[in-house]
């Protein structure tokens, strides 16, 4: 337990003991990381909505969502990416899907820490009716989870299938391989 809201404990290697550092130094020595959000869009037979980005060869299709400014939850960032990306507001309460972490590597320094929320089942009308930022996406896709498959990433193709279980089941996954460093 902390003694006191102004220290910290770091674990002192060479002496196997504890030093109590004020907070600003303790957070020097511990793990960076970025926070994300997303959103799982669905038609109304539950066929995973995704958008095709312009600007990463290497993720091709993704969920609605993206990096969290500073001072936002992630419900927040989900709800805002999604209608910056799309057009559309997703209403709450918030159901968590899905908790997605990578570590870092040599693409980017610090480990990414995220969070896929439901967005709900949309009607054919509200998915002919999404405005894509030109600057991040170029397409809307709507097909089956299993054609899905061929046109992404393995892990990003894992990624999706976890988080639809997720919803088919009504029990969260925790999705910790979306390293930086691995393909």
């Amino acid at each position: 337990m902390d003694p006191s809201p102004r220290t910290a404990a770091v674990p002192r290697p060479h002496r196997g003991g504890r030093v109590w550092l004020p907070p600003e130094q303790y957070a020097e020595t511990v793990m960076k990381a970025t926070g994300f959000s997303a959103v799982l869009l669905t038609d109304e037979c539950d066929r995973p909505v995704q958008l095709h980005s312009v600007y990463s060869p290497t993720h091709p299709w993704q969920l609605a969502g993206g990096t969290m400014d500073p001072g936002e939850r992630p419900w927040q960032t989900a709800v805002r990416e999604c209608r910056e990306e799309t057009g559309i507001t997703v209403a709450g309460p918030p159901r968590l899907l899905a908790t997605v972490f990578g570590l870092p590597g040599a693409e980017w320094p610090y480990s990414t820490m995220g969070t896929v929320f439901d967005g709900g089942r949309l009607t054919g009308e509200q998915i002919r009716g999404i405005v894509l930022d030109p600057e991040e996406h170029d397409e809307v896709r709507v097909l089956p989870l299993r054609e899905w498959r061929s046109l992404m990433p393995p892990r990003d193709f894992e990624r999706l299938e976890a988080v639809m279980e997720a919803r088919r089941t009504g029990v969260g996954a925790y999705f910790d391989t979306w390293d930086w460093d691995q393909e």
